[in-house]
């Protein structure tokens, strides 16, 4: 009787077992997208992640720099994946879908808080984009600006006329300083 029992319960803990291995065996690999980000000198100073777990789940995104002044710093993706320093104006503007303005860009992300030590990180989950679309036919950049951003955030109070174009375009966060490629996806 006991040896029964015994064999019962080794039949349920490999049943349970083997249940667990079909359960794991369906869930995706997350995929992601490393990025080395470099200074206008092509120095390394820092990294970024983009991870998600299938085509249309939202995206992780981890973000870590040393060696910036400390303070808010603009932080984007930009629409073409060339980071030609030291000013970066080969990574163009901000990836946006048409007729977007700034603060709604489809690459704009909260801003990173440098510390005094001059580092940062940032982690955050966005369903703004997917890694297709970081990794599309030009590729795209991953940027920090050397300012803070104002999500073309102008009170009418100051502009009663409204935010202008490079507002509206930018978010006035400044000279580009660190840049990171994302190459388009292998064809």
């Amino acid at each position: 009787m006991r040896l029964r029992i015994v064999l019962a319960a080794l039949c349920a803990v490999a049943g349970l077992a083997g249940m667990a291995t079909l359960v794991t065996a369906k869930k995706p690999a997350p995929k992601t997208i490393k990025v080395v980000l470099k200074n206008g000198n092509g120095v390394p100073v820092g990294r970024a992640s983009f991870t998600a777990i299938t085509t249309r789940s939202p995206v992780i995104v981890r973000v870590s720099v040393r060696r910036q002044q400390a303070g808010f710093h603009g932080f984007h993706i930009h629409a073409t994946g060339k980071c030609v320093g030291p000013a970066f104006t080969s990574a163009g503007g901000h990836l946006k879908a048409e007729g977007q303005n700034h603060g709604g860009h489809i690459g704009d992300m909260p801003s990173l808080l440098v510390k005094r030590n001059g580092t940062a990180t940032l982690l955050l989950t966005t369903d703004r984009f997917t890694l297709a679309d970081l990794r599309d036919a030009d590729g795209s950049a991953v940027m920090v600006h050397a300012g803070p951003d104002n999500f073309a955030n102008i009170p009418a109070r100051y502009a009663a006329a409204g935010p202008d174009q490079m507002t509206l375009d930018t978010g006035d966060s400044g000279a580009r300083v660190v840049c990171g490629t994302i190459a388009p996806a292998a064809r």
